[in-house]
């Protein structure tokens, strides 16, 4: 048998007992070493389970949209946001682009009103969203249904009457009933449901996909007075998904074209990739990480100190304590070794704190951008980083303590000889 070894597991273990010892004798001071280190590892806590969530979005977002699809809108980013016209997609453009660049195998021309209402009987829900659209719309959109049927040709040649719904317009008007078959009305416009779209939940921000209704293009225009010249936005899908980058470019150079826009004259579209989505949401992101990151550092930072600070105290305190141990023949490692499991004891209990304020955070944060996933990640990260603040920052104590003559320390001067 291995002698040391099982002298140093004796060791400690006497460690950890008389340092728990001590945490129960000194409750107050172990109560404020633990609130500081939990809002040190909370904020580390937040900073790990946001970054987990933002990579959970960015998956979630890029499947959504579909990696081989590329969309393209009227109007810049700037024009829009300062109220300027933003209609510039001709059926000219869907045409020509449809027949034109290779390798696209859908281009679906879309347009939308905004906030509606929807009723059913007595029950009235206003959605997000109303949508024109092409046949097929769950595959241009890669949104399966749950049940019905998709928009089909013969629905927009003639101009049906009919609609897909989202899983929160079925639950709000129809609670657990099946709304195939029902007719709701649309802004007073009478539809036929049927089909339900499966649950898809937030796109960000809060806006759930969810509150949803989908009609065809062709009713659209027709019903809500919707521009027969211009559309509002145009789906594309092509088959090679690992060249989004070219198709983008192809796109931009057909449609400056027919619009005779020249090379110094602004895009008057907007294109949008699954790529775009994936740097945008990288980019705040990484703003996210550098901030949280730097508010994380400093809260563990300050949290390590206020443990050395009451550790330095808590030694000045003990000194009797730790004079009569080394007067009985203690060895120094085993009065570091006490003071060391003390401090990792502590910052253990304000690390398990520290997850439970993260968790409060992230139901503080669930309507943001990202959501926060709390996993066993974020529980090692903690740990990992408790048992870091009890080493660094009661290191120093310990050996402090560890230090002490036996006789200064019995007459409580602490001197360190």
């Amino acid at each position: 048998m291995n002698k040391g070894g099982l002298h140093s597991g004796v060791l400690l273990s006497n460690a950890f007992r008389q340092a728990w010892m001590a945490v129960l004798a000194f409750r107050l001071r172990s109560f404020f070493v633990i609130l500081a280190v939990s809002l040190g590892i909370a904020a580390l806590a937040v900073i790990v389970a946001s970054m987990e969530g933002a990579d959970r979005k960015i998956d979630e977002l890029v499947s959504n949209f579909g990696p081989d699809a590329v969309f393209v809108s009227g109007g810049s980013v700037i024009s829009r946001a300062v109220g300027q016209r933003s209609k510039s997609i001709t059926w000219r453009d869907v045409n020509t682009m449809r027949d034109s660049l290779p390798g696209v195998y859908i281009t679906a021309p879309m347009s939308f009103k905004g906030q509606s209402q929807v009723v059913y009987e007595n029950h009235n829900f206003q959605v997000n969203r109303v949508m024109g659209s092409t046949e097929n719309y769950a595959q241009i959109w890669n949104w399966p249904l749950d049940i019905g049927r998709d928009i089909s040709t013969e629905d927009l040649a003639r101009g049906a009457d009919v609609c897909l719904v989202g899983e929160a317009v079925e639950r709000e008007l129809f609670g657990e009933g099946n709304a195939i078959g029902k007719t709701v009305l649309i802004s007073r416009v009478p539809f036929t449901i049927i089909g339900k779209l499966s649950a898809r939940g937030s796109s960000g921000g809060g806006d759930s996909m969810d509150e949803t209704v989908i009609i065809p293009l062709s009713t659209m225009i027709q019903r809500f007075n919707q521009d027969r010249q211009y559309l509002r936005m145009v789906r594309l899908k092509f088959l090679d998904a690992q060249n989004m980058d070219m198709h983008a470019d192809n796109i931009r150079t057909l449609l400056r074209y027919l619009h005779g826009l020249d090379e110094n004259t602004p895009d008057d579209f907007t294109i949008i990739t699954a790529l775009d989505i994936q740097r945008f949401i990288s980019m705040i992101k990484g703003g996210m990480f550098i901030f949280l990151g730097i508010t994380a550092f400093a809260a563990v930072c300050v949290s390590g100190f206020v443990l050395a600070n009451l550790f330095y105290i808590s030694v000045s305190e003990r000194c009797v304590e730790v004079g009569l141990k080394k007067a009985l023949g203690a060895p120094r490692a085993s009065i570091t070794a006490q003071f060391l499991c003390e401090a990792v004891l502590l910052t253990l209990g304000g690390s398990l704190a520290g997850v439970l304020w993260g968790a409060l955070f992230s139901l503080a944060l669930t309507n943001t951008l990202f959501s926060i996933e709390l996993s066993w990640t974020v529980f090692l990260y903690s740990v990992a980083a408790a048992v870091l603040i009890g080493v660094v920052f009661g290191l120093k104590p310990a050996h402090r303590a560890a230090g002490l003559e036996p006789i200064s320390a019995l007459k409580g001067t602490g001197d360190n000889g």
